[in-house]
């Protein structure tokens, strides 16, 4: 497993989460939510404890979210409702999963053949049809009577399936042994096996398709306040009295982090809701902290929002060593202590747009007495604040589950980015280097684009 390449020891919180509505609030348009976990996850949890992601999406409309919102990478992503599992940013299949459902009563062709009997069943494009699944839309009303008729027809046919009704416009028919509890089972399993079996496990979710995954034994779940009510009918006809199990009163990746407070499985206080996030002292033995923290005031201070800036920056500048360097992506080298300076230039040039900065995987490569090397991902990303048409350009209409949006065109540029630290007396971590190139997921990746740091 490639996780394994980073872990010393059993981690102690493992996060398995859904992404629509759940970990990802689409009715939160500026993603506070979202970045509020990020940022704390980054912080506190990114260098022992994993984050897995598991949802209905299939691989390909997985990547369209996250082009669409500031998603940290998982170390593993469970994909098209448990029939898929990959691991890290390469997102490299885990092939023994895939020869578990093989040997499970399964065969496509059978079930194609079976649901064009059903004029109420539209096939979902291809990027929908999986080697394990097969996903449909339905008539409206017509979930139930269809899945019961189905189900005895392809157990006729030897076949031993789930069929899965949900949103009351899907249906998807998948294996018996996969789905996300399955897939969180055989995680689990491979973790133990490896000697890395985690000391909390918290299962986040919204809807029926989660219930599985609360079902568990020993395994902490939250059920974000906006989950649809056929999660909360199966929460009390099956699950009323598993203490285990809570409905938070937040929303989605807020009710998450209410949830890990309530089971105390570790901080909640996200930096971005630290008022004293730039006082605070860094922990040298986690230098990820001063990763969050510099961006967090870098993006703060874009926006506008640092009034005594010019005293934050005189700090973070005597953070870097005298003959600290920086390498800009576009291959110019320059003085990190001057880089800091012209910071100053950048004051509030984001006031009023929709201006987000969050780091990804910020991860120890190396460590050496007295010097360590972080490798992470940078994001930006900036809106235009579209509100009524004729103020900006490339305005798009957008019909979701959730209604009729209207937003307008964002720019997101990422950059691969390495930090040198040296530490010295005090517990303090001085800058020495900093190396940035763009990285293939950048939307603009051309040498004139503005990028500061």
């Amino acid at each position: 497993m490639v996780i394994m390449e980073r872990l010393k020891s059993p981690p102690p919180l493992v996060i398995v989460s859904d992404l629509d509505h759940t970990m990802v609030d689409h009715q939160d348009h500026d993603n506070l939510s979202l970045l509020r976990f990020n940022s704390l996850w980054e912080d506190a949890y990114r260098r022992d404890s994993l984050l897995v992601f598991s949802t209905a999406r299939s691989p390909v409309l997985y990547r369209e979210l996250r082009k669409e919102k500031p998603l940290l990478t998982p170390d593993v992503i469970i994909t098209s409702i448990g029939t898929e599992i990959a691991f890290g940013n390469s997102m490299v299949p885990d092939h023994s999963w895939v020869e578990t459902l093989n040997t499970c009563k399964w065969n496509r062709e059978i079930v194609l053949e079976e649901t064009r009997k059903f004029p109420e069943l539209t096939l979902q494009p291809k990027t929908e049809q999986r080697l394990h699944k097969v996903s449909f839309y339905i008539d409206e009303g017509k979930g139930e009577a269809v899945t019961k008729e189905l189900s005895v027809l392809l157990e006729k046919r030897g076949l031993d399936v789930k069929i899965i009704h949900s949103w009351g416009m899907n249906l998807d028919v998948i294996p018996r042994g996969g789905g996300k509890g399955e897939a969180l089972e055989y995680l689990l399993k491979k973790l133990k096996a490896e000697g890395m079996f985690p000391v909390n496990t918290l299962a986040c979710g919204d809807s029926e398709h989660d219930a599985e995954l609360f079902s568990i034994p020993d395994v902490h779940g939250v059920m974000v306040s906006n989950s649809q009510e056929e999660l909360l009918k199966w929460h009390t006809e099956n699950a009323l009295n598993n203490s285990k199990l809570i409905h938070s009163s937040e929303r989605c990746a807020d009710g998450i982090l209410q949830a890990i407070d309530y089971f105390k499985l570790g901080p909640t206080l996200s930096p971005r809701d630290d008022s004293e996030f730039l006082n605070g002292k860094t922990d040298i033995a986690n230098p990820g902290q001063e990763v969050v923290r510099f961006y967090l005031f870098y993006e703060r201070l874009r926006r506008g929002e640092i009034k005594k800036c010019e005293t934050y920056l005189t700090s973070f500048k005597e953070s870097c060593q005298q003959d600290a360097v920086f390498f800009h992506p576009s291959g110019a080298e320059k003085s990190l202590r001057d880089t800091i300076d012209e910071l100053s230039k950048y004051h509030g040039d984001k006031s009023g747009k929709k201006f987000w900065v969050w780091v990804d995987q910020v991860l120890v490569i190396d460590n050496i007495p007295g010097k360590c090397i972080v490798k992470f991902d940078k994001w930006e990303q900036c809106g235009k604040n579209a509100i009524f048409g004729d103020l900006y350009q490339q305005v798009l209409l957008v019909n979701d589950t959730d209604g009729l949006l209207l937003l307008a065109e964002d720019e997101r540029k990422c950059c691969t980015t390495t930090v040198e630290f040296t530490s010295k007396g005090g517990g303090c971590l001085v800058w020495e280097q900093v190396k940035q190139i763009w990285s293939e997921e950048s939307e603009l990746n051309d040498e004139n684009s503005c990028w500061i740091i």
